[in-house]
C-alpha cells in the first residue's frame, strides 16, 4: 500500500538546517493498522505528512500502490489526497461556522458529489460514529471527543482506502480516546489501512504493529 525508500526531509530556516527525517525505509501493507510512536520532535508527524502527500521529501521516494508520488503533478497528488486518503488531525480542523452535517459533506462537495447524495452519506457517516443526534450542532457545541468523531466521519466522506491520524486522541480525555480507537479498529476490520501517529504507549499498543522513531529515524 505505502512504501518509503531512503526518505529524507531537511527544513531550512535561514542558515540553519533541521533534518526531520533521515533515510527512513518503511513498508505498510494493505489493510494494516500501524502506529508510529515516539517523543515530540522525533519526526513522526513529518513522516505522516509525507505519506499523506501533504509535503514532499528532500530526497528519497514514497510509493503508494507502487506509484512514485514524486513523479506526480500537483493535481494528481490532490486527487490522491481527496479520493484515497482520509485525514484526522489532533486539532480536529473543523470549520466552526458549519454544523456537523455540513462539515462531513464538504469534502464530497469538492469531489463533485450531488447535494442530496452527499447529505444522505454525511448523515450515515455521523450515525456510524455515534453522532446521529448531533447533525445540526456546530463544533463549538460539542465535546472534544465528539468533535474528533465528527472529524473521523469527515475523513470517511469520500470512502478512502487509507486513514491517517496525527495524534487523533491527543486532545481528548482517556474515555473519549478509547471510543476513537474503537472506531478506528472497526474501520480497520472493514479493510481500511489505518496509520496513527502517537506518543501514547497505550494507544500504540492497540495497533497491529508499532514502529518507533527517534531523531528522524525508524528504530525497529
Amino acid at each position: 500500500m505505502i512504501r518509503t525508500e531512503n526518505l529524507t526531509k531537511v527544513y531550512r530556516m535561514g542558515e540553519v538546517e533541521v533534518q526531520a527525517l533521515r533515510d527512513v525505509n518503511l513498508e505498510i501493507q494493505d489493510g494494516e493498522f500501524i502506529a508510529i510512536a515516539g517523543p515530540s520532535g522525533s519526526g513522526k508527524s513529518t513522516l505522516l505528512n509525507m505519506m499523506g502527500c501533504l509535503d514532499k521529501p528532500t530526497s528519497g521516494a514514497i510509493f503508494i500502490d507502487d506509484i512514485d508520488t514524486g513523479m506526480l503533478s500537483e493535481n494528481k497528488l490532490a486527487e490522491i489526497r481527496r479520493e484515497k486518503i482520509g485525514f484526522i488531525f489532533q486539532q480536529f480542523n473543523l470549520i466552526h461556522t458549519l454544523n456537523a452535517l455540513e462539515n462531513v459533506a464538504l469534502p464530497m462537495f469538492f469531489a463533485g458529489v450531488g447535494r442530496e447524495t452527499r447529505l444522505k452519506r454525511a448523515e450515515e457517516l455521523l450515525a456510524k460514529v455515534g453522532l446521529e443526534d448531533r447533525v445540526d450542532h456546530k463544533p463549538s457545541e460539542l465535546s472534544g471527543g465528539e468533535q474528533q468523531r465528527m472529524a473521523i466521519a469527515r475523513a470517511l466522506s469520500n470512502d478512502p482506502e487509507i486513514i491517517i491520524g496525527d495524534e487523533p486522541t491527543g486532545n481528548v480525555d482517556t474515555e473519549a480516546g478509547n471510543v476513537i480507537m474503537d472506531i478506528l479498529e472497526g474501520l480497520n476490520r472493514e479493510g481500511r489501512t489505518i496509520i496513527v501517529v502517537t506518543h501514547d504507549a497505550e494507544i500504540a499498543a492497540r495497533a497491529g504493529r508499532t514502529k518507533r522513531m527517534r531523531d528522524g529515524k525508524v528504530l525497529d
